[in-house]
């Protein structure tokens, strides 16, 4: 059962993650055109298009992408819920505190994924910047850290050449980690 706990995580990880990095790389104005937004549309339409159909226009016309908010947030219940119904049966709890496990489950998930990627992210863009700095997912990997490293950058300056934020951040976070026991 480890097996395909692993394998529904890791399918779910990544549907989670392309949503949110879609509705990320939407706030940030970022060309879909680019990588990684032609990977996360393909992962993504499926869900997103039919939630946008149902969201009220005003949160439609907002600078957040709330399609994709809500997608990663359903695709995180949908998760929790397989989980809880394979892994915890529920003869013995009443609905709402089913509904309750499910919800907090969907948010730790949530929250699991969103702490990951952004490892992911600035460890991809930590390795590129040394070894290949004008590569094209730069641009596009300096956008999605650099509100992350700046004020990190602030506090913590380059020490003899070399910019720790990087270090400094992902370390934050995996402590940020370890205290929710994710």
């Amino acid at each position: 059962m480890n097996i395909v706990h692993f394998l529904l995580e890791t399918f779910f990880f990544i549907l989670v993650g392309a949503a949110l990095m879609r509705s990320w790389m939407n706030y940030l104005r970022i060309q879909m055109s680019v990588q990684p937004g032609r990977f996360v549309m393909a992962v993504t339409d499926w869900v997103v298009k039919p939630v946008r159909k149902v969201l009220p226009k005003p949160l439609l016309d907002s600078r957040l992408d709330w399609g994709s908010l809500m997608s990663a947030i359903l695709l995180s219940i949908a998760f929790s819920g397989i989980v809880l119904s394979l892994w915890a049966p529920s003869t013995m709890v009443s609905p709402v505190a089913w509904l309750l496990a499910i919800l907090l489950q969907a948010g730790k998930f949530l929250l699991m994924v969103v702490l990951r990627g952004l490892m992911i992210i600035l460890l991809i863009y930590a390795v590129l910047s040394w070894v290949q700095p004008q590569a094209p997912a730069m641009g596009v990997l300096h956008r999605f850290s650099e509100p992350l490293l700046r004020p990190i950058r602030k506090v913590v300056p380059a020490i003899g050449g070399v910019d720790l934020s990087v270090l400094i951040l992902v370390i934050l976070l995996q402590v940020i980690m370890m205290a929710l026991n994710l």
